[in-house]
């Protein structure tokens, strides 16, 4: 499978870093996927930012915590994740479209929309999450959901 036209939701991302119900078919589906995964700056920023939450909510421990995002940044060394660019303001625009056509009846949350609206700008085919109405949003927008 060419990683270039994925898109992986950083709350599913996670799974692989904390363990949570979605671990599990989340490593499955990576032992499955090679080649590197892309992530956003915005999406590595929220990846750290659920890793350090998940220390908050008793997840995990601090030093499970900061083994966590030392594989993190381990992955970006190794090529397992790498970083993609985007235009934030055609992301944020279409965003605001999709949240206005498809919002009052998904009920996505602006993160969610914001995760579908950066696939739609990087040109993405599939989409990978474990949020059932961020994957609605996404089949909406003419992408194929991955649910592992």
């Amino acid at each position: 499978m060419n990683a270039d036209d994925l898109y992986i939701d950083p709350s599913a991302l996670r799974a692989l870093y904390v363990h949570d119900p979605a671990s599990r078919r989340m490593i499955g589906w990576r032992s499955r996927h090679k080649g590197a995964l892309p992530i956003t700056r915005f999406g590595h920023a929220e990846l750290v930012n659920a890793v350090a939450l998940g220390c908050f909510r008793g997840d995990c421990t601090e030093l499970e915590m900061s083994r966590s995002l030392a594989h993190i940044e381990e992955d970006f060394a190794d090529g397992d994740l790498k970083l993609v660019d985007l235009l934030w303001r055609a992301a944020l625009d279409r965003a605001m479209d999709l949240s206005r056509r498809h919002t009052p009846a998904l009920g996505t949350r602006a993160l969610d929309v914001l995760h579908v609206a950066s696939a739609l700008e990087l040109d993405a085919r599939r989409f990978v999450t474990c949020d059932t109405r961020q994957a609605g949003l996404a089949a909406a927008c003419g992408l194929t959901v991955i649910q592992p």
